[in-house]
């Protein structure tokens, strides 16, 4: 069963990035992007005004992260509805082009199932009954942002519930990024670090480099130096020898999909990090908001797994670096069967094994 231990939120979290960076923002104009691709370097923010525009960024990645993606969709439905009610469209001629873009936006990433939650729920508002249409727009604008609301106080509860099994001056070790950049705001797993941090300052993270995207690299590194959290970079195949040094205590990552077992689809490498710690005795951690959680699917055998272009393996920095003649096989994910999994950190607590019993029971709190 789930531990539903009670837990407050720090104050100490207003300090943090995530109240202070946001990876988008709903305004009067369109939708504000930060440009994921484009850090570190440079903080730079795109401005998004149509539905198009929006899967574009959702397929080259210029907003990611699960829950990140699924608040994009559900942006990208209110453009479309404020798009096709300047068109003067008969009621029902609305809402049948906004289906039509709802279709498209779940066609850009096929493996983190929050889009797809966001979506159906953005379409059971478009199915509402209402009395005009401009009635229909500002009812889908009031479900995209209570979605990213109600994310950013999950991602804070996470944090606080996952913040009780980090030991005292802990090394914790992440993969990929699931940070504010990746959520609403303040992170899944980097929710789980940066409550452990407001409680002990001594605590250290780990962050493998996560290739071929490098967004262990360039963004939880980033996230961290940031908010003052002390980080260590390290590239993916040295995770075994940390943990052999006994620096890693815990490991900690966040998720696309959780099937209703407890296997858990998450960044590529995320199974081989499980697979060490496992043979070290580390405690694998997945930190997810409940809209992660498919109980449709029995196992992670269901899951589909996206594979982008070869050019993210073959180059770095658009520099080739192997011989043009190989082939490529490039999964932008991996599962990891629950049996690695010490616990599974949500919002609703924290579920551990047997996973369908648990995790049936959050849905039941």
């Amino acid at each position: 069963m789930p531990d539903l231990m009670n837990v407050n939120t720090s104050e100490s979290k207003s300090t943090f990035l995530s109240s202070r960076v946001h990876a988008l923002e709903l305004t009067p104009l369109g939708v504000k992007l930060l440009d994921q691709t484009a850090l570190p370097g440079a903080v730079q923010y795109v401005d998004i005004h149509t539905t198009r525009e929006m899967a574009h960024a959702i397929e080259t990645m210029l907003v990611r992260g699960a829950p990140a993606i699924g608040i994009a969709g559900a942006y990208g439905v209110v453009l479309s509805a404020r798009d096709h009610f300047v068109s003067e469209l008969s009621e029902e001629e609305l809402r049948e082009a906004i289906r039509t873009d709802l279709k498209r936006l779940a066609q850009t990433r096929p493996t983190a199932v929050n889009l797809f939650w966001a979506l159906h729920a953005m379409e059971q508002e478009l199915d509402a009954p209402l009395d005009t249409a401009a009635d229909l727009v500002d009812r889908l604008t009031r479900k995209a942002v209570q979605i990213h609301e109600e994310d950013i106080e999950s991602c804070q509860r996470i944090g606080d519930y996952g913040a009780t099994i980090i030991p005292a001056g802990a090394g914790i070790l992440t993969h990929c990024n699931a940070g504010a950049l990746a959520t609403g705001g303040y992170g899944t797993a980097l929710g789980v670090v940066r409550s452990a941090f407001a409680r002990d300052p001594q605590v250290h993270v780990y962050a493998d480099e996560t290739r071929p995207r490098l967004q262990g690299a360039r963004l939880t590194t980033w996230e961290l130096v940031e908010d003052g959290i002390p980080v260590t970079l390290v590239t993916d195949n040295m995770s075994g020898a940390l943990m052999r040094a006994g620096k890693v205590d815990v490991v900690v990552v966040g998720a696309d999909r959780i099937t209703a077992n407890g296997d858990t689809a998450n960044k590529i490498g995320t199974y081989n990090l499980a697979l060490i710690a496992h043979a070290h005795g580390v405690p694998f951690y997945v930190a997810a908001p409940l809209s992660t959680i498919d109980m449709a699917m029995q196992t992670g055998e269901e899951i589909p797994i996206e594979e982008r272009e070869p050019s993210e393996i073959s180059t770095v920095n658009g520099e080739l670096i192997c011989s043009p003649g190989a082939s490529f096989y490039n999964p932008a994910f991996d599962v990891t069967p629950a049996r690695y999994i010490t616990g599974i950190i949500t919002e609703r607590g924290i579920a551990r094994p047997d996973y369908v019993e648990s995790l049936a029971g959050l849905f039941r709190t």
